[in-house]
């Protein structure tokens, strides 16, 4: 069994390397025309290369697992901006897909919170189906729409869990195909449940991104994740590639919820142990505070376990 660990959006290893620099649409509307195209092509720009900086960052570290920054172009999909950020930088974002088809890294992007198919106002849905647009459109201009995958929660239950989640089938209808085929749903700390998530997946054939510090925090009685990983597994089937798992550990007993600086590898291994058992090659994915940092600390905290060989920088064979 081959695991890779990855991180998400900024190498804090990196001096001044946020992917994230923003402009916000306060500000933007302050600026004149030309000012404000300028600081758009600015800011984005930053965000691209250091994007790229984490790139090689990666590639020097053999860090294979990477999730973007949603947050790479400001304003991409405000109603009163939406601008052509392709166009002035096909070079770079070629650059960026070039890089990751070489060197085989897995990327990823992930929506806020915002991005759902649950409710019942008309407007939340199109601007889900938008901002899961932007994304692909990203993914596309880097040429990595065909194998990157866009992550996002089932959403809200407004109080009524069986209505949302009728409502999440039919506006599901509205995302273009295209887009569907690269997105995966993860399972909640506070609402939807593995075994709910993994219903909604299986009728809609989409991968479950299995989330474990979620599943601690909120499950089932009768629910054992360990029965459950093979069905989960063979969901990603449909999108042919290896299964992907989030991983973080609580803050603190009375912060559940909340990540910790880095992951415990204690806590994790009851989900180590059973994915051994499965001998299944997998991706985790590290939402730690200390970003890349946790993540090649778990690696050498896991290469440590009898039996567990590291063969990269963040990656064990055991």
């Amino acid at each position: 069994m081959i695991i890779r660990f990855g991180y998400v959006s900024h190498a804090l290893s990196l001096w001044d390397c946020s992917p994230a620099k923003t402009l916000t649409f306060t500000r933007w509307k302050k600026l004149e025309e030309q000012e404000r195209h300028e600081q758009l092509l600015f800011v984005t720009k930053q965000n691209l290369e250091h994007t790229l900086r984490m790139m090689h960052y990666n590639i020097a570290h053999e860090i294979m697992v990477y999730r973007m920054s949603s947050s790479i172009v400001p304003l991409a999909t405000h109603p009163e901006v939406l601008w052509d950020y392709q166009t002035p930088f096909k070079d770079l974002l070629t650059e960026i897909g070039d890089l990751v088809k070489k060197y085989k890294l897995r990327t990823s992007f992930h929506p806020n919170q915002f991005t759902l198919f649950t409710s019942d106002k008309k407007h939340i849905t199109e601007n889900a189906v938008g901002d899961m647009t932007y994304h692909y459109d990203l993914l596309d201009a880097m040429g990595l729409a065909d194998e990157a995958i866009i992550n996002i929660h089932v959403g809200g239950a407004y109080g009524d869990k069986i209505k949302a989640t009728e409502r999440f089938h039919q506006n599901i209808k509205k995302l273009p195909p295209h887009i569907k085929k690269r997105m995966t749903l993860e399972n909640d700390d506070k609402t939807y449940t593995t075994s709910e998530t993994l219903a909604i997946c299986q009728k809609e054939q989409i991968p479950l991104l299995f989330d474990y510090h979620h599943y601690m925090a909120n499950k089932d009685d009768d629910e054992n994740f360990l029965e459950l990983l093979p069905t989960i597994f063979d969901t990603w089937e449909w999108v042919g590639i290896h299964p992907k798992i989030h991983v973080s550990s609580p803050k603190s007993e009375k912060e559940f919820r909340s990540h910790a600086d880095y992951v415990d590898a204690e806590f994790l291994m009851p989900l180590l142990k059973g994915l051994k058992e499965l001998n299944v090659d997998v991706d985790l994915m590290i939402e730690a505070k200390q970003k890349d940092k946790a993540a090649l600390k778990l690696c050498e905290d896991v290469a440590k376990i009898r039996g567990v060989k590291r063969i990269g920088g963040a990656t064990i064979e055991w």
